[in-house]
C-alpha cells in the first residue's frame, strides 16, 4: 500500500504537468477546431526561458534559490511563451484560417519542426542543467498506522501540484466569469454567430493562444524544478502525451484536459512501478487507440453531430 501511494503521488505530480500542456491543445481545438502540434515546443521554450532568465531574476529576488525567485522565473516564462504563442498564431496560422484544416495541420507540423531544429541551433543539442531556483528537499509523511512507514513527497512536487491547482482555478475563473471568456465560449459554439454579434474573432483567438502557451510555459518551469535537465527536443514526448491526455479527457473540454493529464500521469507511474519503464510509452499510446475506438469524444466530451 505504501508503494502504491508513493506511485500515486509521483503520478499526480507528473500528471499535473501533462494537464497544463493539454490545456493548450484543448483550448485551441475548442476555438479553431485544429490541433496545434507546435504546442509541445512552446513547453520547451518555457523551460529555456527560465534557464536564461533564472540567474538575473534570482539575483533580483535576493541572490539564491527562493520561492520569490521561482515565482519570478515562472511568470517570466509564462509571459514569453504567451508572446510566442500569439506570434505563431499571427504569422503562421491566421493567414491559413480560411484554408482546409489539413493545410493548417501541415503548417503546425512545420512550425513544430522549425522550433525543434531552431532550438538545437540556438541552445545546442546537448541537455543542459537547469539552475536551482528552489531548495528542493524530501518531506516524509506518516502513511500508515500500527507500524512505522513513511510516504515521501518533495518540495518540488508540492510546488507543482499547488501551482497547477492555482493556474487551473484562474483559468476557470477567466473562462466562466469574464467577457473574454464568454467570447471564447461563444466562438467555440458558433463562430459565425459570435462574429455577427460583435465578437472580435482575431482578438479572442490571440488570447486563446496566449493563455494556452502561458500554461505550457509554466509546465516547462515546473518540469525543470523536478527534473533539472532540459534540451530542445524535450517537448516532443511531453507534447504527444499531453495530446493523449486531451483526447482522453475530451478534446475541447477544459476540465477533461485536466482529468486526462492526471490519469495519464498516474498510469505512467503505475506502469513504471509495477511493470517496467520500457512499457510506459507504448501503454500510454495504446490508451489513445482504445479511447478513439471506444469513446472518440473522450471521458467528459460530448459527441458532435454534423448535418449533411
Amino acid at each position: 500500500m505504501i508503494e502504491f501511494l508513493q506511485q500515486l503521488v509521483n503520478g499526480l505530480s507528473q500528471g499535473a504537468i501533462y494537464a497544463l500542456i493539454a490545456l493548450g491543445y484543448t483550448m485551441v481545438f475548442g476555438v479553431l477546431r485544429f490541433i496545434n502540434f507546435a504546442h509541445g515546443d512552446i513547453y520547451m521554450i518555457g523551460a529555456f526561458a527560465g534557464f536564461y532568465s533564472a540567474p538575473k531574476l534570482l539575483a533580483l529576488a535576493g541572490g539564491g534559490p527562493s520561492f520569490a525567485g521561482a515565482a519570478l522565473v515562472l511568470v517570466a516564462a509564462m509571459a514569453l511563451c504567451a508572446a510566442a504563442g500569439v506570434l505563431i498564431e499571427r504569422v503562421c496560422y491566421r493567414p491559413l484560417r480560411a484554408q482546409p484544416r489539413l493545410t493548417v495541420l501541415i503548417a503546425a507540423i512545420g512550425v513544430s519542426l522549425l522550433l525543434e531544429n531552431g532550438g538545437q541551433f540556438a541552445f545546442g543539442a546537448d541537455p543542459q542543467a537547469f539552475p536551482e531556483i528552489i531548495a528542493d528537499s524530501a518531506i516524509d509523511l506518516p502513511a500508515s498506522w500500527g507500524e512505522f512507514s513513511l510516504l515521501t513527497i518533495t518540495v518540488g512536487q508540492v510546488i507543482v501540484l499547488g501551482s497547477t491547482a492555482v493556474l487551473l482555478l484562474a483559468l476557470r475563473a477567466v473562462v466562466l466569469h469574464t467577457r473574454t471568456g464568454m467570447a471564447m465560449r461563444a466562438l467555440s459554439l458558433n463562430p459565425l454567430a459570435a462574429s455577427l454579434m460583435g465578437v472580435n474573432t482575431d482578438a479572442v483567438v490571440s488570447f486563446t493562444f496566449a493563455v494556452g502557451s502561458a500554461m505550457a510555459g509554466a509546465a516547462g518551469i515546473l518540469t525543470a524544478i523536478q527534473q533539472p535537465s532540459i534540451d530542445p527536443l524535450m517537448g516532443i514526448n511531453a507534447g504527444l502525451k499531453a495530446f493523449v491526455a486531451a483526447v482522453l479527457g475530451g478534446i475541447g473540454n477544459i476540465p477533461g484536459a485536466a482529468l486526462g493529464g492526471v490519469l495519464i500521469g498516474i498510469l505512467e507511474a503505475l506502469v513504471v512501478g509495477y511493470i517496467s519503464p520500457t512499457y510506459r510509452d507504448p501503454i500510454v499510446f495504446a490508451v489513445l487507440i482504445v479511447v478513439l475506438l471506444v469513446r472518440p469524444s473522450g471521458l467528459l466530451g460530448k459527441p458532435e453531430r454534423e448535418k449533411v
